[in-house]
């Protein structure tokens, strides 16, 4: 008995498991568009605030 073809099948190499929620090309992340510093800064800024609040 062949006990290496039982079994699910070995994945790709170097791809994610799932389809991300963030992945290019959604309304979340579009093509060609980073998010600049201080948008980046201003989220993480809140993002403590709401954490220290409670």
């Amino acid at each position: 008995m062949d006990y290496g073809k039982q079994g699910a099948n070995k994945s790709a190499k170097n791809m994610p498991r799932h389809k991300e929620h963030n992945e290019k090309g959604t309304d979340k992340n579009p093509y060609g568009k980073t998010a600049p510093k201080a948008e980046l800064l201003a989220r993480m800024k809140a993002a403590a605030e709401a954490k220290k609040k409670g």
